[in-house]
């Protein structure tokens, strides 16, 4: 299972929730950067529907897959 955090920074005159080295839109304060980041975290986690994948690996060779839709990422929030 994957992990990811989010995490609060200062970030172009303001706050943002940092995730894997991507930074969110910025908002004016640390409270309103959480508040989104605990929002985004959660959605994160919900569950979603199976969907069939199809991709080419760099060989050449197609495969398909089915995506498991309760495979969702635990997610944290660091302030």
């Amino acid at each position: 299972m994957t992990d990811i955090t989010y995490e609060i920074v200062e970030h172009d005159g303001g706050w943002a929730y940092k995730a894997q080295g991507v930074f969110s839109e910025t908002f004016k304060t640390h409270d309103q950067a959480l508040t989104a980041a605990k929002r985004v975290a959660a959605e994160q986690e919900r569950p979603g529907d199976d969907t069939g994948i199809v991709y080419e690996t760099a060989d050449g060779k197609w495969h398909e897959e089915l995506s498991d839709g309760e495979d969702r990422p635990h997610t944290h929030v660091k302030e």
